[in-house]
């Protein structure tokens, strides 16, 4: 199946109430692990491959992006192609010519006016090449080595008046908000703040996006996109799954030299993380 924009995904997911899983992308077994899984649940799905995946491909965009719409080509389900988490302009106008149907410009970590600046800009040239544009609004901790952000640290939640006038100036399609969740969490204990994604649900008129979304409990996940949230971000799971398919195969069988063998194992277990979290969102 060719690849169906992001647009299109998001706004069936929207219509229909269910979340719309997007899954990180470092490896070609990872894509070929969420397709398995999104077909085995038989639900659509985002491939979503982010600046610093791109950066361990040794700053190789086109190489994973390409081997990403290759088994996306061979689905049953829709797949979309999201470039996540981007601060280098130079990356993301590598977007459109790679089938990218959308892009997260990430410049939380800037002043507010910085941010407004930068994003508006990043969004009037990337929607010019029809791209569906996300970015963030609040800190969603827990990036590149950082410490998980307590959801009461200054700054930490996204205030629902600020977010309207956000997405009002920048033009931005989807906003990801902070409201409890913390990029890179290992265990599943994250509280989501419901209240507060009721009130951005009702002051934002876009499509919200949950960051972090790995160290959610299912029955957080599954109210919160009761509650508003759109597109649902997983990614320390897959990994999580991965290395400890990896680790128990290498335990039983310490003399093992061929990667397949246990690349293999973690491939399916990624793959079931993906059905089951897609379960607990449809």
């Amino acid at each position: 199946m060719p690849l169906v924009h992001t647009a299109a995904l998001v706004t069936e997911a929207r219509r229909e109430g269910f979340g719309l899983g997007a899954f990180n992308v470092i490896t070609l077994e990872h894509a070929e692990a969420i397709v398995a899984g999104a077909e085995a649940a038989g639900r659509p799905v985002i491939l979503q491959i982010s600046e610093n995946a791109v950066k361990f491909h040794h700053g190789r965009l086109d190489v994973i992006a390409r081997a990403s719409q290759a088994v996306a080509a061979g689905a049953s389900v829709p797949v979309a192609l999201h470039l996540d988490h981007v601060e280098s302009e130079a990356l993301w106008r590598q977007a459109a010519g790679l089938g990218f149907g959308s892009v997260m410009v990430d410049y939380s970590k800037l002043p507010y006016d910085e941010n407004l600046r930068l994003t508006t800009g990043a969004v009037e040239d990337l929607q010019a090449e029809g791209l569906y544009v996300e970015s963030e609004l609040g800190k969603v901790g827990g990036k590149e080595g950082e410490a998980p952000l307590s959801a009461h640290a200054p700054g930490a939640r996204t205030d629902p008046g600020e977010a309207a006038a956000y997405v009002a100036a920048t033009g931005v399609d989807a906003l990801a908000v902070a409201v409890g969740s913390s990029h890179a969490m290992t265990s599943r204990d994250a509280a989501l703040d419901h209240e507060l994604i009721a009130r951005i649900a009702a002051a934002v008129p876009v499509p919200l996006v949950l960051h972090g979304s790995s160290g959610v409990p299912d029955e957080e996940l599954a109210r919160a996109v009761k509650g508003g949230m759109v597109k649902i971000n997983i990614g320390t799971a897959l990994n999580i799954a991965f290395t400890g398919a990896v680790r128990a195969h290498l335990e039983a069988d310490p003399k093992v030299v061929d990667p397949r063998k246990y690349i293999k194992d973690a491939r399916a277990a990624m793959a079931a993380t993906v059905e089951h979290f897609l379960g607990v969102l449809g």
